[in-house]
């Protein structure tokens, strides 16, 4: 992946720094903590709507705070807000541990602390700091840093169950020890992270600046050199356009995550089956988060996007003849989802950096994730609401292919967005004759 010259480039280790923060900020509040609710359900007396009212209120908690941590690190930097998002998962933590003994405090516990601390302390800070790292290998760097919460998913899970079933369901104890988690992850953040090459004295990819000038050259058509700031991006359509697709990349997983056990269950599958399909749905986003990263530093950005959002049809195709007979159609409708989201979401993530550049990346892609929360968090609602009227999901399914259809319209217009002193018909000439270029077999930029 690198060459002997990179060997010392602080790029990949920190990429290990980041992956490392993703897993303990997203696995340990909350995988672990829905393993930590259920138990937390029976002495705490709520109905099962204030119960899923909480991840209604977590999933918007992490997505509209992300205006306000891209302001975080533009004023204070990463590695402060990575202690912010600590801090703020901790006071979830304790809150939940030492306080909560009504609905209202679990909401406010864990639907708003720990979400805004998730919200702080994962995606942006971590997708900015790849950012600013990396430029040729910024697909590959982003894959396997977000590739950490797919990891959490399949592994703090259980080790929280166990634990949870060796202190004999002791919630509050286990809340401490999200806590304790919380705590570990701002030690490291501080130490650990570096906001930019300069500080270690190094550059973007870690080699000379001379060995990538040809690199720069032949990827201008996947990567800007031009400093855009944000408000001259919000008003290239590329921009709106990727937006578009960032809603067609999670308003099928919201969807997807919300009613996937209870369709599976709704047409007589088992429960073990169903939260084995759930967990290949989780190793599928992994998969799809390392080829959609891969592709991105070989591919043009906005034909990548595309195709992942294509494997939305196939797998609600399959979602829809799911049967007890046939348990592959659900394992393989629940992996290509999986794939298709992780794909698409590092697609969406590093699209804006490939288009705009370190400097403005942490507000757009706040703006984009803060939008996509809002328009998406809806769909686990809608896709209920379907089920109550139809007694199927089949109209829900068809519906996330109507929106993967709607992302794939609106990113095939997200071009290599136009600078705003070049001239507008030589850039287009320029970037078609690139795009060209970049796909003929075995090119690959650098």
């Amino acid at each position: 992946m690198t060459s002997t010259s990179e060997r010392g480039f602080y790029g990949w280790k920190l990429v290990f720094i980041l992956w490392l923060l993703d897993f303990l900020n997203m696995g340990f509040p909350f995988y672990g903590g829905n393993i930590i609710n259920n138990y937390m359900w029976k002495e705490i007396p709520m109905n099962h709507a204030t119960f899923g009212l909480g991840y209604t209120i977590f999933n918007l908690f992490v997505g509209i705070p992300s205006v306000l941590v891209a302001a975080s690190i533009v004023r204070w930097g990463i590695r402060t807000t990575f202690g912010i998002g600590s801090a703020v998962i901790l006071a979830g933590a304790l809150w939940l541990s030492l306080i909560a003994s009504q609905p209202w405090q679990y909401l406010v516990g864990f639907g708003v602390l720990t979400a805004t601390g998730i919200s702080f302390g994962t995606i942006i800070p971590a997708a900015t700091a790849v950012t600013r790292w990396f430029n040729r290998y910024r697909g590959r760097a982003m894959a396997i840093t977000l590739s950490a919460s797919g990891f959490a998913g399949f592994f703090v899970s259980p080790l929280v169950n166990r634990i949870l079933g060796a202190n004999g369901g002791n919630w509050r104890a286990a809340w401490l020890i999200v806590a304790g988690i919380s705590i570990l992850s701002a030690i490291v953040a501080f130490l650990f992270v570096k906001e930019r090459p300069d500080e270690f004295g190094q550059l973007v990819d870690g080699g000379p600046e001379a060995a990538h000038a040809a690199a720069r050259t032949t990827a201008r058509a996947l990567v800007t050199s031009f400093p855009w700031e944000p408000r001259q991006a919000y008003r290239t359509l590329p921009f709106w356009m990727v937006l578009i697709g960032g809603i067609a990349c999670q308003f099928p997983f919201f969807l997807f995550t919300a009613h996937w056990v209870p369709h599976l269950k709704s047409v007589g599958i088992s429960p073990a089956d169903a939260a084995w399909a759930m967990g290949l749905f989780t190793l599928g986003a992994v998969f799809g988060r390392l080829i959609g990263g891969g592709l991105m530093d070989r591919m043009v950005a906005r034909y990548t996007f595309m195709l992942g959002l294509c494997l939305y049809f196939l797998g609600s195709f399959l979602a829809i003849r799911v049967s007890p007979g046939a348990l592959w159609i659900a394992y393989s409708a629940a992996m290509l989802y999986g794939i298709a989201f992780g794909w698409t979401f590092i697609c969406l993530n590093t699209i804006t950096g490939h288009f705009y550049g370190p400097a403005a990346f942490p507000k757009l892609n706040g703006m984009m994730l803060a939008w996509g929360a809002v328009v998406c968090c809806p769909a686990g609602i809608l896709g209920g609401k379907i089920f109550d009227i139809y007694h199927s999901y089949k109209l829900a399914f068809e519906l996330n292919s109507v929106v993967a259809a709607v992302g794939i319209a609106a990113v095939f217009f997200a071009r290599m967005p136009v600078p705003p002193e070049e001239d507008a018909s030589a850039q287009v000439q320029k970037e078609e004759r690139a795009e060209r270029l970049a796909g003929r077999p075995g090119f690959e930029p650098g």
